[in-house]
């Protein structure tokens, strides 16, 4: 082979022929020499020059050339063979006659050319052949190209024969595919690429995945980190995601295979957000972890130790925050996930004025289960300051939404927060928090202290603070017993029951528990999904509290006005959005949150409210605000269309 394009700052080897050029390129931008696979698109890359908040499709020419010079640097992807097998230009089928001739696929592809529809009903018709959830799931994953189809150690039937399968889509990995997918059968595909399956999956992880996704960084690069991020290879990051795996759903410490949740988050963000595949960035912190179980597997892949804690993990975590400033800028979002509680509440309230950040089991479940609380007004009766709350559950999720409650309640009444709180009653594993615990409490429960005797059981409490919304997020399930449904019902005419917990095994109870044991009485929607319930000849379809309303609509207005900080008016803006997209029709059907096929209208608007409200606070920075927010939401929107390559 010979050296070339010597003269233009890029360093890459090939054999006179194009098609052989290696895809891996050193790029030079401003005597910085940094590692790029796949480089494309790479305008406005010189410091001092900013690009665009978001990239949506109409940026981009209709037809796309994947060789061309731009600023200085070859742009290229690949061709032949390797595009097939790059996700992110493979169209599979659907290249057309003209394609196939310019970028050397004669051959390697059948014959027959099919549009992206007609690719999408086949793939579908696939999926559904399988019973087991999980099969759809690493199915829709191989078409992502997040798993490989090579098998590690003893693995179920059920994961051997969705792997079989994925051998007939090698040629079909294909990232805009999969959102194509996602987006138009998004109430059938949720449950399998987020909850509830997602937890089964990557419990499994060792035994399905192979290929690296997303960035791991590990006590090992203490003193490197920024380094680690630089080793990324996109740069224009807007939205990342973050775990450390201690608290993986309702799993417990999945340590490194925890980054299934930051993957699976991130594909919401475009599937359901418009945020840009490229722009966004799963990330592991790996410090370590106490599950005995993982540190005796032999097909484990994180640290085998036990988790670091105190100033050492935080030593990381902080190195961590300042180099994605440094590298990214301050207008990149950082949504904790999964942390355990004692670090969640410590990570979102340092970090949460200096950077922008966001943890979704804290806010994001609170300003779902807020919107889902005021559209069931219009059902169960009276304004939100007159009802009385009753949680199973002190941790993130249930001292965030009591807060958040509070918060709207003393917004409306103009009252301290402090009375607003009153109102609102908590259940933890010892029983009703009263003020005689207090010395004992954790810091974040210690608001939630009244003036009461002990009470030691949920049902109990029921019967004596006589609530009109009982709200589960325990992470315990069958704790909402039928005694405990049967209280609420003779309290309330129609008791509000929100069995919030994931996965499906540990909601406090099931949609038709609930109907049954209320007598068909209760409002009901829970954080996994529920199939519908008939009883005594009538239909019952409950609503589900998923985060999924919220945090990729919520994401993007932060994008797209350039926010700086989170503030907590824009997360009751955006719960207010979301109760307003909630129809008469679903108020007939006993809803209280609207479908998810109209998913992303609900995130445009979402959007659009969240950055009305951060211009407002002055926390955008995106000038000049546009006049028609949801619109230019809209517009933003990144669209999984394939584009014409030249």
């Amino acid at each position: 082979g010979h050296r070339c394009s010597k003269n233009l700052g890029i360093s890459s080897w090939c054999d006179g022929d194009k098609r052989k050029i290696s895809e891996k390129v050193v790029l030079r931008v401003n005597s910085k020499v940094r590692q790029h696979n796949n480089i494309h698109n790479t305008g406005k890359e010189e410091e001092g020059e900013e690009k665009k908040v978001i990239d949506s499709d109409s940026e981009y020419l209709s037809d796309v050339n994947l060789w061309f010079l731009s600023f200085g640097a070859i742009c290229f992807t690949c061709s032949g063979w390797s595009l097939l097998r790059d996700p992110q230009y493979n169209k599979g089928l659907a290249f057309s006659e003209k394609e196939r001739d310019a970028h050397y696929l004669r051959g390697l592809l059948p014959p027959t050319v099919l549009t992206q529809l007609l690719q999408e009903k086949k793939l579908m018709h696939n999926i559904r052949q399988y019973k087991v959830p999980l099969q759809k799931y690493v199915a829709m994953m191989e078409l992502q190209a997040r798993i490989s189809t090579e098998k590690k150690g003893s693995i179920s039937s059920q994961i051997h024969d969705a792997l079989e399968f994925c051998k007939n889509i090698e040629n079909e990995r294909n990232e805009r595919l999969f959102y194509k997918l996602l987006i138009d059968n998004v109430e059938e595909l949720l449950p399998v690429v987020y909850t509830p399956i997602v937890g089964e999956a990557w419990q499994k992880y060792g035994s399905i995945f192979r290929r690296p996704q997303g960035l791991y960084i590990s006590l090992k690069e203490k003193g490197k980190v920024l380094e680690v991020l630089k080793n990324w290879p996109e740069r224009n990051i807007q939205v990342i995601v973050v775990t450390d795996g201690e608290r993986i759903l309702g799993l417990g410490d999945l340590g490194c295979q925890g980054m299934g949740i930051p993957v699976g988050k991130l594909a919401l963000y475009t599937a359901l957000g418009g945020v840009r595949p490229s722009a966004c960035l799963p990330v592991t912190i790996d410090v370590g972890t106490n599950n005995e179980t993982l540190l005796k597997d032999e097909f484990y892949i994180g640290l085998r130790q036990k988790r670091a804690t105190g100033q050492e993990y935080y030593d990381l975590l902080d190195e961590f925050m300042t180099a994605v400033k440094q590298n990214y800028g301050e207008k990149v979002l950082v949504q904790f996930e999964d942390f355990a509680n004692h670090n969640a509440f410590e990570l979102l309230a340092k970090y949460g004025t200096t950077h922008l950040v966001f943890n979704d089991d804290i806010q994001g479940t609170a300003s779902v289960v807020l919107a889902g609380v005021v559209a069931a007004l219009k059902l169960i009766g009276g304004t939100l300051p007159e009802h009385k709350f009753l949680f199973l559950g002190a941790g993130e999720a249930g001292t965030g939404i009591a807060e958040l409650i509070a918060l709207e309640m003393s917004k409306q009444t103009k009252a301290p927060i402090e009375e607003s709180r009153k109102k609102i009653w908590l259940v933890d594993s010892k029983g009703l928090i009263v003020s005689s615990r207090k010395n004992s409490l954790q810091h974040f429960k210690k608001p939630w202290a009244h003036e009461h005797e002990p009470v030691n059981s949920l049902l109990e409490a029921v019967k004596v603070i006589k609530p009109t919304v009982l709200i589960g997020s325990s992470g315990v399930g069958k704790t909402f017993t039928k005694e405990v449904v049967e209280a609420m019902t003779s309290n309330n005419d129609k008791p509000l029951i929100l069995a919030l917990s994931n996965p499906t095994s540990q909601s406090e109870c099931t949609a038709e528990e609930a109907y049954q044991w209320s007598e068909g009485r209760a409002i009901f929607a829970s954080g996994s999904p529920f199939d519908p319930v008939e009883y005594k000849g009538k239909v019952y379809a409950s609503g589900q509290a998923n985060n999924a309303y919220i945090f990729p609509g919520f994401g993007l207005g932060l994008v797209i006005s350039g926010a700086i900080r989170v503030h907590d008016d824009m997360l009751l803006a955006a719960s207010e959005a979301l109760a307003t997209q909630v129809s008469e029709e679903n108020y007939k059907n006993g809803l209280i949150y609207p479908p998810f096929s109209n998913i992303r209208k609900i995130s445009a608007n979402i959007a659009a409210n969240v950055a009305a409200k951060a211009y407002e606070l002055g926390l955008a920075t995106r000038l000049p605000r546009p006049q028609d927010l949801v619109k230019y939401a809209e517009s933003c929107m990144y669209t999984p269309v394939y584009r014409n390559y030249r």
